[in-house]
């Protein structure tokens, strides 16, 4: 119930606020500034006017209460069904449009036919010195001032609207329907709305000055009098034009700047869809948006995967070369990944170092099968060929021209195999100077070949490879990636028995 009470207490906000403008503030200084009466006909005309907006108020609460009855339905059923919450939000697009039937009808049923009547009978018992042709007069800006109470509600109503369409659609998902569809004649057009609007705030401003001009000749005694009203009057023109312009602008400006927020978000690279709580053109240029966010998500996605699969190919491309390595990158990746998430590292980080990973050793595709695929042991020159791929592989990649985002997966493919004491290759970097990439991945590259067959020697049991890492701990690996790497095997030895 509390988003219904949060939007009937907006409604009767906007309602008296539209009533103090149009009613209390036009309505009231066209006929009391306008013409001439005594202190007993004031009053008389006050009680008319009292009796005639107590009927118009009544009769505007009955439209309401009839308006208001989907949105009741939805907010006291435990389980809404999707027809009433269809319903309900036809409704809430539609209470603007509403809100200016509610208004139009009871002002001139509630309002001038009551005061008109009552004003007639008043000048038949010489309660009041008026003309009888002022009453329709009276009619006529009567109307006027519906109107223009109408218009204010019309785009206040709108402000309203959009926080319960929201509250709707999430309560329809929250229940499973899905999201809730709007009919093309629920719509009102920007079109309509700016047109709508522009006449009146046009022409209502005229109309109103012609009516109250015909009235005041009638009266007029002076002309210093008649153009002090003329002033007077100018002035309340001037302010109600601004006044429906601003609210014009204020009901356009909302979805464009959400647009611009949806745009500067891609730019930065979030994909975030906008809410659409809008009923006109806007709502398909949303729509339109979103469908082009998700667009693009559904195809980063696709890229991801495609990438991916094309990294996991190279890999396993690379080390169908040699089957005594095969598996040997995935196996790689997978301790980097493991030793990256126990340093907490973020996970975008992570996602880069295993690609890194997966393709380390891709350098070794220029090396000659007869150094690569050599069983016995290598001589100096042959090893030094082999500490070449670290290079190679930099320079191949390079080849491709990654993007920006994958640049950070160059730094392990090329420092892999340096020491932390500076001993290693291909520049002999030393402690800290070692990029991340590379320290972590020379650990994990370290166990797995101490761990897998060769053509020359079996696998190294796992408690005596992971002795020699902690032997090596702080001199040829870091320490503290070592460490972490000892505790998670370990852990899982001491798990598995």
């Amino acid at each position: 119930m509390q988003p219904l009470r949060r939007f009937e207490r907006q409604i009767l906000t906007n309602y008296l606020i539209g009533s103090f403008v149009a009613v209390f503030g036009v309505g009231s200084l066209f006929i009391f500034e306008t013409l001439t009466f005594s202190s007993r006909e004031r009053t008389l005309l006050l009680a008319i006017m009292t009796v005639s907006v107590i009927i118009m108020f009544s009769l505007e609460y009955f439209v309401y209460k009839k308006h208001i009855r989907p949105l009741n339905e939805v907010f006291l059923s435990k389980q809404p069904t999707l027809t009433q919450l269809t319903d309900a939000f036809r409704t809430t697009h539609r209470f603007p449009v509403l809100t200016i039937k509610r208004i139009l009808g009871p002002h001139f049923l509630g309002l001038s036919v009551p005061s008109s009547g009552l004003t007639a009978f008043a000048i038949s018992q010489g309660w009041l010195d008026m003309p009888y042709y002022l009453i329709g007069l009276a009619c006529f800006g009567a109307v006027l001032v519906a109107i223009l109470h109408a218009l204010i509600e019309f785009f206040l109503t709108y402000r309203v609207t959009e926080s319960m369409l929201l509250d709707l659609t999430e309560l329809s998902r929250s229940f499973g329907y899905g999201d809730l569809e709007l009919k093309v004649q629920d719509v009102v057009s920007l079109r309509q709305k700016m047109l709508i609007s522009t006449l009146i705030i046009g022409v209502f401003p005229i109309l109103l000055f012609v009516l109250a001009s015909a009235v005041q000749l009638t009266e007029n005694e002076s002309l210093r009098s008649y153009w002090n009203w003329s002033t007077l009057i100018l002035i309340v023109i001037l302010c109600l034009a601004t006044f429906c312009s601003l609210l014009l602008y204020e009901n356009i400006k909302k979805p464009i700047l959400a647009l611009q927020a949806g745009v500067a978000q891609i730019e930065s690279g979030q994909l975030n869809t906008i809410p659409n709580p809008y009923s006109d053109e806007f709502s398909q240029l949303i729509g339109g948006f979103n469908l082009m966010v998700e667009g693009i998500e559904g195809r980063d996605l696709e890229n991801e995967r495609l990438l991916n699969s094309l990294f996991t190919l190279f890999a396993a491309t690379l080390d169908a070369r040699d089957p005594y390595t095969a598996g040997h990158s995935l196996r790689v990746a997978e301790y980097s990944v493991e030793i990256a998430r126990a340093a907490d590292l973020p996970e975008e980080q992570v996602e880069l170092l295993r690609k890194s990973a997966l393709l380390h050793d891709i350098g070794k595709i220029g090396i000659r099968d007869d150094v690569l695929l050599k069983e016995g042991r290598l001589t100096d020159e042959e090893f030094d060929k082999i500490k070449q791929h670290p290079v190679i592989g930099v320079h191949i990649l390079s080849q491709v021209h990654l993007p920006e985002t994958l640049q950070p997966i160059l730094p392990g493919v090329k420092y892999h195999h340096e020491r932390y004491d500076g001993k290693g290759y291909p520049e002999g970097l030393a402690g800290d100077a070692i990029p991340l990439f590379g320290r972590i991945m020379a650990i994990a590259d370290a166990y797995d070949a101490m761990t897998s067959d060769r053509p020359y020697r079996k696998g190294m049991p796992v408690e005596k490879a992971l002795s020699i890492l902690e032997e090596g701990r702080g001199t040829q690996w870091d320490a503290h990636f070592t460490q972490l790497f000892l505790d998670l095997k370990r852990q899982n030895i001491t798990t598995a028995s």
